[in-house]
């Protein structure tokens, strides 16, 4: 550790990160841009195609796994294991045919890239102090939102040029670049050789004693008592679907019922991602401006999340939007309000859990989004043909409502 250099090492891990979770959720939504191709060449329905989007959202909900992992050997290591399985499986979809055999492949892609929150979150945990996480938080989530937006483009690069399969190529060839960088750069803040003292002084006395790591190790058996888990953990159910919608359906909606081309797709399915990543700044902005008033920070978190779920109500107009661009406004708003709400709950499980214990909250957590995802693709596989999408609009502009009154129920501020 040198006592001088560069005073900000803690902002280049956390934008290397960010890469990481471009690459993640870029390689997740190729499957939803490509979607019209995919599915027209080799005759997979709706439903069929519900459940390989569900395939993906069961492997994810093992997050718990993954931030047990994390926990247990290290987020260096953990993860670029994780990150070089799911880079072998996004390319994997080059070689897939049927219904069948891409619900196998994003089976295993969500269990290996569902480490991607609990790993962020533990980053976050150890490399910032409490005034800074709730940026690094939303920093690290734009990574998301990007990847989303890289994907429509790419998408359509890919099928005028070559096909659809180059773009999983390509994802896939990223990810392997990323973990180069990853295994050269990452080390927590004590064994950083970049890092300065005074810098490693000001993480140190910015992190709170009480979430100090310890010898005892983290006992998911433990944690699920705890109401404050489930504060978390069933908002982020509630929360989550919208992000499936907008991910995996928005695509064949646009196509289906606002009969967009993929270049209108290209031109703008982007658009609600980067909304997103708008809402990734926004949420731990009002948590700053609240504290500099005076509010306590799980307050000013709870708070940010009830703005974001009042925001999210927009969501109820969409299907009714008589214009397309109006339609995509909307849809803008929700990718905003998830995102500001999102960052929001995600963080907090670094203010109230310890650092050896914050991975596998997340991914608790997280598994517990991702089922929430889960049953709402599979109910709308299943129904839109007969019902069309207003109804799944109404109902994810309503649930946050109900995420915000259980936050504010269930979680507690620490004594």
């Amino acid at each position: 550790m040198r006592s001088g250099g560069f005073p900000y090492i803690r902002w280049t891990v956390i934008g290397l990160f960010v890469a990481a979770m471009v690459i993640n959720y870029l390689a997740r939504s190729v499957l939803g841009v490509a979607a019209p191709t995919i599915l027209a060449e080799q005759h997979i329905s709706s439903s069929q195609y519900s459940w390989i989007t569900g395939a993906f959202q069961f492997g994810v909900m093992f997050q718990p796994l993954c931030g047990l992992v994390l926990d247990r050997v290290g987020v260096k290591l953990g993860f670029a294991i994780f990150v070089g399985l799911w880079s072998l499986l996004t390319i994997g979809h080059v070689f897939a045919r049927g219904w069948l055999g891409f619900a196998g492949l994003r089976a295993a892609l969500g269990l290996v890239e569902g480490s991607a929150q609990p790993a962020g979150m533990k980053v976050v945990a150890e490399w910032f102090p409490a005034r800074e996480r709730g940026l690094a938080g939303g920093l690290y989530n734009i990574g998301a939102s990007f990847g989303a937006v890289a994907a429509p483009p790419l998408v359509a690069w890919a099928v005028l040029y070559y096909d659809w399969r180059a773009a999983f190529a390509m994802a896939g060839l990223l990810g392997f670049a990323w973990l180069a960088m990853w295994l050269f750069w990452y080390a927590p803040p004590a064994r950083q050789r970049a890092i300065g003292a005074d810098e490693h002084a000001l993480i140190v006395a910015g992190q709170e004693a009480r979430l100090g790591d310890g010898s005892a190790r983290t006992s998911i058996a433990s944690l699920i008592k705890r109401r404050e888990l489930w504060g978390l953990a069933l908002p982020r159910f509630l929360a989550d679907p919208v992000w499936g919608m907008l991910s995996l359906w928005m695509p064949l909606y646009l196509s289906t019922v606002r009969h967009f081309d993929l270049a209108q797709i290209a031109l703008f399915a982007w658009l609600p991602f980067l909304a997103a990543d708008l809402g990734c700044l926004f949420g731990p902005a009002v948590v700053a401006f609240l504290q500099r008033r005076g509010v306590d920070l799980i307050d000013a978190r709870r708070w940010a999340f009830t703005l974001g779920a009042v925001l999210m109500t927009g969501m109820i107009f969409v299907g009714t939007a008589q214009s397309p661009v109006l339609a995509i406004a909307l849809l803008c708003l929700g990718g905003f309000a998830h995102q500001t709400l999102s960052v929001t709950v995600i963080t907090l499980a670094s203010d109230l859990f310890r650092r050896e214990e914050v991975a596998t909250v997340t991914g608790i957590a997280g598994a517990a989004a991702n089922l929430g995802v889960l049953i709402f693709t599979l109910v709308l596989g299943r129904l839109v043909d007969q019902v069309g999408y207003q109804p799944f609009f109404i109902l994810l502009g309503l649930l946050d409502l109900v995420g915000a009154a259980l936050l504010w129920t269930l979680v507690r501020k620490p004594a």
